[in-house]
């Protein structure tokens, strides 16, 4: 009875993920752009920026391709450098495609990662008077009307707003954040013109060979503006930390997060309660204040691993920044940036940990398999092979903390895209995140090991979702399967040696990990095949040159004739062309 209740319990929590989830899906579809006009206020202090505005369009085209002119990357190749300070003169737009491209390892290396987070930093701060007539005109209040204090120096830049610290008339002390005036349109224009260029342009990778290497920009282009279309709007966020408020916080006296003020946040600004603490990185004020720094990693180790395994909705972007220590509580800020993973997707993860340690390469394959998109290029064979190679490296591994599980996923996703498995986004986002909380816990308590508490989590967790009556069924069914098939081994062996004594037996063979190969065997004889038609149709024109046909090309050579040669020439240049490429 015991147990029929808890898998009741299990199936009851995987239900409630799920409607927690839709829920918060129905709640980011039901947000609109609001189309309200600006305040003569902000019309007066932003003149010449409308006035831009309007001009920009015409020659945003030309003024994107100047600064891709004046960095000449296509000479003197793209290092890390050149691509972080070309995106900062294109404008905010492409600073925040770099910012969110700096948490993409599935799209760049790491180097490039790491200096595109530069990307954060040193950002020109917004007018203060822009800054209180954007909340004006929000709230359709004046600030004197909202706050009893309103510091005018912001406690943070960025790229798309920024944030000041106020206290509301009833002495509550709160963050607003701001969006920067006439950003969105700006970015949105850009978003327009860089699918112009898209529609254009066939961007294919270095030695792609066909339609499977090509690079959809199209799709990358439209990813982007969905993640930065999220970001231009404030109640994005706020929905973002009410659900991670409600679902990702078990016990606020371990772990919080601010509370979101709905009538003070609109699209473009967004009112939480100010945390009055530090960042997670000054251990040493940790320590001279007599906090436990290890109960604080841990706290907030368990409450990421309970993100993860048991929400299904993570903070994408934990770096000590966005991890604040108050009153010896840890508080995580900033949810502009959530992953969310499935049921299903945390089986796989587990599975391929679990493979990991047993050294079970037949499961790894179909974790990695079932990780990602495999294309018709897939061969799994190859992918086992390459596997056993990986596996030898961790054949002294008996447990996950032995494991850098950051470092053993990068490699699995390396060897994905190796195989032609496409990582979806969210994989490789929980990847990124995992790294960087990683190191955090690194630097704040070095004998803590997140893996470890994460596999022992997994472990629990495999615990309970493990069905006994289940697996005695399913593997009887098994048992009986395998019954009947060899009771009919004896019945098949007659049959097959009846037909080889007949003479009607027949043995089909299939190669397997020569198709690349074979196709390039084969575009190389079609290529000589036509080199030799070339050649045929030359000689039979030059031949039909000295017949009296009509009609004639001026000079008294027939027209039939003429025609052949040029098609034969036009035919040898392509035939010479594709060869010299192979």
């Amino acid at each position: 009875m015991a147990k029929k209740s808890q898998k009741k319990n299990n199936a009851s929590s995987l239900q409630d993920r799920k409607e927690m989830l839709k829920d918060l899906d129905a709640k980011m579809e039901d947000l609109k752009q609001s189309t309200a006009e600006m305040s003569q206020n902000m019309k007066q202090l932003l003149p010449g920026q409308m006035k831009e505005l309007e001009k920009r369009e015409k020659k945003r085209s030309a003024e994107i391709l100047g600064v891709f002119a004046k960095h000449n990357f296509y000479a003197n190749g793209l290092t890390p450098e050149e691509l972080r300070s070309t995106l900062e003169d294109l404008g905010p737009t492409f600073v925040k495609i770099g910012q969110i491209m700096s948490s993409r390892v599935d799209m760049l290396p790491e180097s490039y990662c790491k200096e595109l987070e530069k990307l954060r930093q040193n950002v020109q701060e917004l007018d203060p008077a822009l800054a209180r007539a954007v909340i004006e005109q929000e709230t359709g209040k004046k600030i004197d009307e909202i706050y009893k204090e309103f510091r005018d120096k912001p406690l943070g830049s960025a790229s798309i707003g920024q944030a000041h610290y106020a206290v509301l008339k009833d002495g509550t002390p709160v963050v607003t954040k701001v969006q920067r005036p006439l950003i969105a349109d700006m970015m949105r224009q850009d978003f327009v013109l860089l699918k112009k260029l898209a529609s254009v342009f066939n961007v294919v990778m270095e030695g792609a060979e066909n339609s499977e290497d090509q690079l959809d920009l199209m799709q990358v282009i439209e990813e982007f503006e969905k993640v930065t279309e999220e970001e231009l709007d404030c109640r994005v966020e706020a929905a973002n930390t009410k659900f991670f408020k409600e679902h990702c916080i078990e016990d606020e006296e371990k772990v919080t997060c601010p509370d979101v003020y709905d009538d003070l946040t609109t699209e473009r600004i967004f009112t939480m309660s100010f945390v009055d603490g530090y960042s997670i990185a000054k251990r040493d004020r940790l320590i001279e204040e007599g906090y436990d720094v290890e109960d604080i990693g841990r706290r907030i180790v368990d409450n990421y691993v309970h993100q993860i395994l048991d929400v299904g909705t993570f903070h994408a972007d934990p770096h000590q920044g966005n991890i604040m220590v108050m009153h010896g509580t840890p508080c995580w800020i900033d949810f502009g940036m959530i992953g969310r993973i499935t049921d299903a997707d945390v089986n796989i993860i587990q599975s391929l940990v679990l493979a990991i340690l047993e050294g079970d390469v037949e499961t790894i394959a179909n974790s990695v398999m079932s990780m990602g998109a495999a294309s018709p290029k897939t061969n799994r064979d190859r992918l086992i092979e390459d596997l056993d190679v990986f596996l030898d490296r961790y054949v002294s591994v008996t447990s996950i903390n032995d494991l850098d599980v950051a470092l053993l996923f990068d490699e699995i996703c390396a060897l994905a895209e190796k195989h032609h498995i496409k990582m979806p986004g969210k994989f490789t986002m929980l990847i990124r995140s995992l790294g960087t909380i990683e190191g955090v816990i690194e630097q704040l308590c070095p004998e803590l090991n997140l893996f470890e508490i994460l596999s022992n989590k997994m472990m629990d967790r495999a615990k309970k979702n493990f069905d006994l009556e289940q697996l005695l069924i399913s593997t009887g069914k098994d048992v009986l399967e395998i019954s009947k098939k060899a009771a009919r081994i004896p019945a098949l062996t007659s049959d097959l040696l009846k037909s080889a004594a007949r003479g009607r037996m027949k043995i089909n063979l299939e190669l397997t990990g020569y198709e690349e190969l074979l196709n390039k065997g084969s575009d190389t004889v079609k290529t000589i095949m036509m080199a030799l038609f070339a050649c045929v149709l030359f000689i039979g024109s030059s031949l039909m040159c000295l017949a009296d046909i009509s009609p004639k090309a001026p000079g008294g050579v027939p027209v039939l004739a003429a025609i052949g040669l040029v098609l034969s020439v036009a035919l040898a240049i392509f035939a010479v062309r594709n060869m010299s490429k192979k």
